[in-house]
């Protein structure tokens, strides 16, 4: 089957996978492997003994972190984890996600469940839906920056996939229950696109619908003095607008169609940067970035996968005709950008001090 098949088929990112976890292979069919992957799960191979007639599968978690925030216990519980069940390292990821490498099938749920514990989930962390949303990570504890974190955890949760897939498979016990409940509320499916695993159909996704969107989706937050997250490589980039105060963020400018991914010799595909789509208000971003979602979701190209980002829609409409259909959607017209000045970045590297009077360290991760 196709991509878009397995997921239509998959009863809200089950499938066989579910059957095919408490089964002795050591790993999971092409089917399952996509769907696996909205788990934020990849099956791979050892490439340390791959081409020795033998053939060991491996598998990495990653973990989906708004803003890349997580507190010290949860990051010592992913060096544990590393330890206990992977391969004794810990990869962070251009996206602030974390993960883990060379993890068995056999201990996948305990490493899910274990995070879960630690308020930390993986859902949505890969896959054909909106992935990790990315904000400024330094802790400077100024309420601009605290501000840009919350609309990240926010989108997060509104974009989470609406299905009990993930409880039921990972972190429930035989009798259905759960020991601790992640932040994310609304992906428990609580009469949305919940199902269950006992065969009955679940209701599509009420945002991504039975195919989800055609490829993944990347969305980031930045301010024009601090660009730290790149947002014009990004299919939605959002540049956050402080209040004459200096601590109210009214509003975001908009940026729609960034990617800088490209197949070789393949013309359809090239690199892109974000175009300008309007500003919204800060109380109607949520409207707006799901609409742009739910564009990107009925007219990516579900044909070819080389070719399904939004950029493609972006730039082949153009501009123009995406932001009329994205106030089609909407039902009202997005304003036009306000002014600021020319985005600047700004790495965070070295010592700096917090407005509490402490200080944070910014590191140059290589190979991040």
């Amino acid at each position: 089957m196709s991509v878009e098949e397995i997921k239509a088929a998959s009863r809200g990112l089950r499938g066989a996978l579910p059957i095919q976890l408490h089964e002795p292979a050591p790993q999971f069919d092409d089917d399952v492997k996509q769907i696996l992957k909205f788990h934020g799960i990849y099956q791979q191979h050892d490439r340390d003994i791959r081409g020795r007639n033998q053939r060991r599968y491996i598998f990495m978690v990653r973990s989906k972190l708004p803003g890349g925030k997580l507190s010290a216990e949860q990051y010592l519980l992913h060096d544990a984890l590393a330890d206990r069940f992977g391969q004794g390292d810990l990869r962070l990821t251009t996206r602030q996600g974390i993960q883990l490498h060379g993890v068995i099938k056999g201990n996948l749920r305990g490493t899910l469940h274990a995070l879960n514990q630690a308020l930390v989930t993986t859902l949505g962390a890969c896959g054909d839906v909106a992935r990790n949303v990315m904000t400024c990570p330094a802790t400077f504890g100024d309420p601009v920056r605290a501000e840009l974190q919350a609309v990240a955890e926010e989108i997060t949760r509104h974009l989470f996939p609406k299905t009990r897939a993930y409880h039921e498979i990972w972190l429930e016990d035989e009798a259905g229950n759960q020991t601790r409940q992640h932040f994310d509320d609304n992906a428990n499916g609580d009469g949305n696109g919940s199902g269950s695993s006992n065969g009955e159909p679940p209701e599509p996704d009420p945002i991504y619908g039975k195919t989800y969107l055609p490829r993944k989706f990347k969305i980031a937050l930045a301010l024009p003095d601090d660009n730290c997250t790149d947002i014009l490589s990004n299919d939605i980039g959002l540049i956050g607008l402080v209040a004459d105060d200096g601590v109210t963020v009214h509003g975001f400018n908009v940026y729609v169609g960034g990617g800088l991914g490209q197949t070789h010799n393949d013309p359809q595909t090239y690199p892109a940067l974000a175009l300008p789509l309007g500003y919204v208000p800060r109380r109607q971003v949520l409207d707006v970035v799901e609409k742009i979602v739910l564009v990107q979701r009925d007219f990516g190209d579900r044909t070819d996968r080389k070719h399904a980002r939004m950029k493609y829609v972006v730039y082949e409409w153009g501009i123009d005709a995406f932001r009329a259909k994205v106030e089609e959607y909407l039902g009202y017209a997005l304003a036009p950008l306000q002014p600021m000045p020319p985005l600047a970045v700004d790495d965070h590297l070295g010592w700096h001090r917090q407005s509490d009077g402490r200080w944070f360290l910014g590191l140059y991760v290589e190979n991040g």
